[in-house]
């Protein structure tokens, strides 16, 4: 399968590099979203191969017609794959709703947990659309038992917790308003 540039810019940390999705990606981020461990409390069912190629093919068309998107978070001194991190917008079924609010998501491989590599890259990601979009906030939702994820989000500056519903599962909304530098 060909790389075709991408529309996403290229982010940089101390130990991490954000860029867009290539489809040479594709194996990567298909294993990660197949591992139960993952998606536990995400969606509870690992992903096929079908719906790992559309999420793939959704984050090049949230860079191309909503000017932004996802990013594959990769190790700087070696180039693993590491995960994902990004805005979105999916026309959820929310109450409360997400409209006009991007919503942020982190998702990174087993063996990237708990090395703080989501907060690192969380907040190179939040940095970025404070400087280049134009929303006031930003907004994440989360299973109500995904500790992990909601602790990340407290770190990046989301708060505002709320209980809500996505379709008809218990939800947990934050929301982060745009730091003016």
């Amino acid at each position: 399968m060909p790389n075709h540039h991408s529309l996403a810019p290229v982010l940089r940390t101390d130990r991490l590099i954000l860029r867009g999705h290539r489809t040479s990606d594709f194996n990567e981020s298909a294993a990660m979203w197949a591992d139960p461990k993952v998606v536990a409390l995400i969606s509870g069912q690992p992903s096929s191969e079908e719906q790992s190629w559309s999420r793939l093919l959704s984050y090049a068309g949230h860079w191309l017609y909503l000017g932004f998107g996802y990013w594959v978070v990769e190790c700087k001194q070696t180039a693993a794959f590491l995960g994902e991190v990004g805005f979105a917008n999916h026309q959820r079924d929310t109450v409360p709703s997400l409209e006009g609010s991007p919503e942020a998501g982190w998702v990174f491989k087993t063996e990237a947990h708990g090395k703080g590599y989501a907060t690192e890259a969380v907040e190179s990601m939040l940095k970025w659309a404070d400087e280049k979009l134009e929303f006031s906030q930003t907004s994440c939702i989360f299973d109500p038992e995904h500790s992990s994820s909601i602790r990340v989000a407290e770190k990046t500056g989301f708060s505002n917790k709320a209980l809500g519903t996505y379709g008809t599962l218990e939800t947990l909304f934050m929301r982060r308003m745009r730091q003016l530098r």
